[in-house]
C-alpha cells in the first residue's frame, strides 16, 4: 500500500557519500524534528530524472528553504557510488542530499516502488515528491504519468509550502 498524507515514514536506511567515505543515514536521521522535501526518481542520470526533475530542485532550492524547510533530498533505487556520481556531475553535490535505496527497502515499504523490469531497470522509485515533517507526510505527490516531472516537480512543492 502507498504512503499518504498523515502517514508516518517507515523506518530504512539509505546510504550517501561523504567525504570520509560511505555513511549510513536513517529517516530518523534525515526527518526527526525536521520538515524535509524528499523526492523519488527511477534512476540517476536516466533523462527526465536528470534534465527535468532534479534541475527543478536545484534551481528552486534557496525559495524551498526560504519556506522553512530544513532539508532536501533525492532518493533512488541506485547504489551510493552512483549517486555521489550524479551529484557532481548535476552540480547538486552540497547542495542537496543524494540518498541511495541500492535494494529499493524504502521504496517497498512506503509502496512507492514500481516494477521497470520492462525496461531493464527492475525495482525502482516511481516518481514522487513528499513534505515531511517531523517523519510524517504532510504532502505527497506521485507523478501518474511515465517521462513526466510535472505533479511531482519543484514547483508543485513549493505551491504547496
Amino acid at each position: 500500500m502507498t504512503i499518504e498524507k498523515g502517514d508516518k515514514v517507515p523506518a530504512a536506511t539509505f546510504k550517501t557519500m561523504t567525504p570520509d567515505g560511505a555513511a549510513n543515514v536513517t529517516t530518523d536521521d534525515l526527518f526527526k524534528g525536521k520538515k524535509v522535501v524528499i523526492f523519488g526518481v527511477p534512476g540517476a542520470f536516466t533523462p527526465t530524472c536528470s534534465m527535468n526533475h532534479l534541475p527543478g530542485f536545484l534551481e528552486n532550492r534557496d525559495a524551498i528553504l526560504a519556506k522553512g524547510v530544513d532539508d532536501i533530498a533525492v532518493v533512488a533505487a541506485n547504489d551510493h557510488f552512483v549517486m555521489n556520481a550524479w551529484a557532481k556531475a548535476t552540480g547538486g553535490e552540497g547542495k542537496i542530499r543524494f540518498l541511495a535505496d541500492g535494494n529499493a527497502d524504502f521504496a517497498k515499504a512506503a509502496g512507492l516502488d514500481g516494477d521497470m523490469s520492462k525496461g531493464g531497470m527492475g525495482t525502482r522509485f516511481r516518481r514522487f515528491s513528499a513534505i515531511v515533517e517531523d517523519g510524517v507526510v504532510t504532502q505527497l505527490n506521485l507523478e501518474e504519468t511515465p517521462g513526466k516531472a510535472e505533479i511531482s516537480g519543484a514547483a508543485k512543492i513549493l505551491e504547496q509550502l
